[in-house]
């Protein structure tokens, strides 16, 4: 039984492909007659003949027609082989070994030796074991399977006036003015226009709460509307918007292979060869052929290509389930052998909303607070910075208008030049600012604030001092990281040296390098020796970073695109313990796939070395080696149990 891409549940295992690749008019090549048949026998049929076939051995052998029943058990057997044969060619033609050796050499020497009984126990306990893998595998990836079904695939939008018409989600472009009604999914991302909204966005972040929202919010594609209909405007088409880089994030993870599965698939080279050579030296020993036969019903379907995968579909399955988009099973692996966490400031440790603390302006003759206020947040408009947003909003807490902007432009991680309303205003770090302005001179800043610096005309007017707070979740998260094994902390911020240094204390980070540019935290990470490196960072300067590191943690939840892109692991909460969670979710997983593939090769090896003696009879030796395959699998379910949680700093599990 080779084990391929996962089956999603209820899909028809045959026509799946083709219901993905040529959409429904694929089904019209089924035949009528067989999609007709109940759901059980149309998706597992060989299980079913089998049971018919034995069945009518077993009728046979009772009224004493035992030549008939060898003859046709042997006889069916003999096909069933002939079509394992052609599956076994197409496997190893496109470089994958499974265990179709060992199956055809079972059941041909089971019907060579005349234990038809048992070819027939065999066929059913191999086609029992793949109708309980897929079983297992529909299982694991049900919520990821969730997300696919609930896609939004209509709009309601404004046209001449106030009419609505009616399109597919497809249709809609960035500008328009779309309805959405009560209990409705939101088909793009987009603004609210309207005053309030209560969203339901646990399909996309986990958390079951209702979240509500204010006009000139984002609304992610994806989230369903509360009690009120609300109009929006398109901000990204269905293709770009939220949902969308979910699902495509989602079949990535489903369908890829992690390093520890693919090491499972190696060991089926050595598993056959051992179990050919304990069967021969039995043959050898005892001159008995049957004893050929009984060693290889026993080794017949192996368990560890079978538990190693579904145990990782449930881990990614359970993360998922969580808020946790981890968008290829390898990195569940990465996760759990990490030893170095390395973290952005702004955003990921802190809120990311700092919040003003006051002005500070250079003398007599600059400009006052309110006009130093003003202009800066005139000019963060056009600045892609988390800062910007807060300079914005403490404006608009103040009361000042913002002023318009005739030019403008951003230098990466350092500020905005602009000229607003006629003014030069140049706002940023202390860097930039000195370049470009004279009379600069650095405010004395207290432990945990930072400064913006402002400029106008090329002189110096002043600084806002903000003060960004640690995230309520923060010291947790770091204690229980250190609890999991990455003792190796580290904060890299492109914030000055006294703010990191204060908020890397407060955290308990043992590392800190301030006055990081992009390309800094790129060289930084690369020169870890404590390997692997997992990077938390949240914004778009974030994303070379995140790229960088072995395993990159993306704080989504804002809608950083390009970090969310460039990282291995979206946290699609606003909160940073997932962080920790997605790490004992990896350790989790690939602790419960080890322990399945370990143990089914002690299983059936034992098995085997036992039926050298003679002492299990073919059809008890097929029925054992299922029973080892069944264990296995509902091991590597185990993963699906979320690991064990600690309160979060509110009650939450961690």
């Amino acid at each position: 039984m080779t084990p391929g891409n996962p089956v999603l549940p209820g899909k028809d295992p045959a026509t799946s492909d083709n219901l993905e690749r040529h959409g429904p008019e694929a089904t019209t090549r089924t035949p009528e007659w067989l999609r007709s048949l109940p759901g059980p026998v149309r998706r597992y049929p060989l299980v079913v003949l089998t049971c018919v076939v034995l069945a009518a051995t077993g009728v046979l052998l009772l009224t004493g027609l035992e030549q008939q029943a060898r003859l046709g058990a042997s006889a069916y057997a003999a096909v069933v082989g002939l079509l394992r044969a052609i599956s076994m060619v197409r496997s190893l033609h496109g470089g994958r070994w499974g265990i179709d050796v060992l199956a055809l050499m079972a059941v041909a020497s089971t019907v060579w030796v005349g234990e038809y009984l048992a070819s027939l126990v065999v066929i059913l306990m191999l086609s029992g074991g793949e109708a309980l893998e897929s079983f297992a595998q529909g299982r694991a990836v049900r919520e990821l399977r969730s997300l696919l079904d609930r896609a939004p695939r209509s709009a309601h939008r404004e046209s001449d006036g106030t009419a609505l018409e009616d399109i597919s989600v497809a249709a809609v472009v960035p500008g328009d003015i779309l309805v959405v009604r009560p209990s409705e999914l939101v088909p793009v991302d987009g603004e609210l226009l309207s005053a309030a909204a209560s969203m339901d966005e646990s399909s996309l972040t986990g958390e079951s709460l209702p979240v509500d929202h204010t006009a000139g919010d984002l609304l992610l594609s994806g989230s369903v509307n509360g009690e009120s209909a609300l109009r929006m405007r398109a901000t990204a088409a269905a293709a770009d918007s939220q949902y969308s880089r979910i699902i495509a994030l989602v079949k990535d993870a489903s369908s890829s292979r992690a390093p520890v599965v693919r090491l499972a698939d190696r060991y089926a080279v050595p598993f056959t060869v051992l179990a050919i050579a304990m069967a021969a030296t039995a043959w050898w020993l005892s001159g008995d052929p049957v004893r050929f036969a009984q060693v290889l019903v026993v080794a017949t379907p192996c368990p560890l290509l079978i538990a190693a995968p579904v145990a990782f579909l449930a881990g990614t399955s359970q993360a998922a389930h969580r808020g946790i988009i981890i968008k290829n099973t390898g990195t569940l692996e990465q996760l759990a052998k990490a030893r170095t966490a390395v973290f952005d400031k702004t955003g990921t440790l802190t809120t990311g909303r700092p919040v003003l603390d006051k002005i500070e302006t250079v003398g007599q003759d600059a400009p006052d607070a309110d006009s130093i206020l003003q202009l800066a947040a005139s000019a963060e408009q056009y600045s892609s910075h988390v800062l910007a947003s807060s300079v914005i909003r403490a404006a608009a807490a103040s009361g000042l208008p913002l002023l318009p902007v005739t030019q403008a432009k951003e230098h990466a991680t350092q500020g905005v030049e602009a000229v607003c309303d006629g003014t030069m205003v140049v706002v940023g770090k202390a860097g930039l600012v000195r370049s470009s302005s004279s009379g600069f001179r650095e405010p004395v800043l207290e432990s945990g604030q930072l400064a913006i610096y402002v400029a106008i005309n090329g002189t110096y007017a002043g600084a806002l001092i903000m003060r960004d707070p640690l995230r309520a979740e923060a010291q947790q998260t770091l204690a229980r990281l250190r609890r999991l094994g990455l003792g190796n902390t580290m904060l890299l911020t492109g914030d000055a040296a006294g703010t990191a240094a204060h908020i890397a204390r407060e955290a308990g980070i043992t590392s800190v390098q301030a006055d990081c540019l992009p390309e800094d935290k790129v060289r930084t990470v690369a020169t870890v020796s404590a390997r692997p490196v997992m990077m938390v960072g949240d914004g778009v300067n974030d994303a070379p970073v995140l790229a960088a590191a072995d395993v990159g943690i993306a704080m989504g939840a804002k809608g950083a695109t390009a970090a969310s892109e460039s990282a291995d692991v979206v946290i699609m909460l606003d909160d940073l313990s997932k962080v920790a969670l997605a790490v004992a979710i990896g350790k989790r997983t690939v602790n419960v796939a080890l322990v399945s593939i370990w143990t089914g090769i002690g299983l059936s090896v034992g098995l085997m070395a036992v039926a050298m003696t003679g002492f299990i009879p073919a059809v008890t030796g097929a029925l054992l080696q299922e029973l080892v395959d069944l264990a296995t699998i509902l091991n590597g379910l185990r993963a699906l149990r979320s690991p064990r949680t600690e309160p979060g700093p509110e009650g939450r599990g961690a």
